[in-house]
């Protein structure tokens, strides 16, 4: 099985919007101080990302991939495009992460990365 080239496309703007909302929840997370460290703090933590402009974006973003990605699961065979929504994703994550977040990327998570491309590579050309 393959995937068309529009595929492809709505995929990786699929992946860049989800990757970009969780970037923007992560964000909105910290800029609260933190989500359900209790029951009773849940509520407002809730309430609080509920009036933060850094959720509601992330939230939207997020929303809209999720849209793009129904879109391609309309058209294109699942078993080729969430690999490579995954793999798009997860790469744009650890690169964002380490941005806007100043995590590491360690040679351990190139090699990591690395590894998955070729995997979804060569599983989605069989």
């Amino acid at each position: 099985m393959s995937i068309s080239t529009q595929g492809l496309v709505l995929i990786i703007i699929a992946a860049t919007l989800m990757s970009a909302g969780s970037l923007g929840l992560r964000g909105a997370i910290d800029a609260i101080g933190g989500f359900g460290d209790s029951i009773n703090g849940l509520w407002g933590d809730i309430w609080a990302l509920a009036f933060n402009p850094i959720f509601l974006v992330g939230l939207a973003l997020y929303g809209s991939g999720t849209l793009i990605w129904m879109r391609v699961l309309s058209t294109e065979p699942i078993s080729v495009g969430y690999p490579i929504l995954m793999s798009f994703a997860f790469i744009t994550i650890t690169f964002g992460a380490a941005f806007f977040f100043s995590e590491a990327i360690n040679p351990q998570k190139l090699i990591g990365m690395a590894v998955i491309v070729i995997g979804v590579i060569i599983a989605t050309n069989g």
